[in-house]
This record gives C-alpha cells, structure tokens and sequence, in this order.
C-alpha cells in the first residue's frame, strides 16, 4: 500500500509492506538532506528487526516504537 503521502521505503518489498503496514512509514527519500540524515537509519533498524525477527505481537510493537522514535529525530531536527 504505497501512494503519494508514503512511498515505499527502497529498504522493504511490495509484500513486506502488505505484511506490516507500518514499514511505509519509514520512507524518506522525499525529505531534505538535514531530515534525510536523521531519518535513514531507522528504517536501516525496520530492515534488521524484519530480517532477524519472527512476525508476532512483539514484533510489531518494536517497529511501533522505531517507528515513534524517528518521528521524534526528525522533529527534532526541524528549525
């Protein structure tokens, strides 16, 4: 489920996207280089819990989290 608001992140595929709906929160090939910066390794950490973790509850709370964190650094880094 990509669109204009949320493309896909490059770090996920098409199906793990539709799995875990939350990863299409974790592009940010669309934002400036300062937020870029402060973005990027968050879905760096989606890609390794995807890749080392089995789907369950657990799971997705910690994407939820990763998820919370970035959007704090990225708000942090606004002027």
């Amino acid at each position: 489920m990509t669109n204009a608001i949320h493309p896909a992140p490059m770090e996920f595929t098409e199906d793990e996207i539709k799995q875990d709906h939350i990863l299409r929160f974790f592009h940010y090939a669309h934002l400036p280089p300062t937020l870029k910066a402060a973005s990027a390794p968050f879905a760096g950490l989606a890609r390794h819990i995807i890749d080392t973790t089995p789907r369950n509850p657990e799971r997705t709370v910690a994407l939820r989290k990763l998820l919370e964190a970035k959007d704090s650094a990225v708000r942090a880094r606004l002027p």
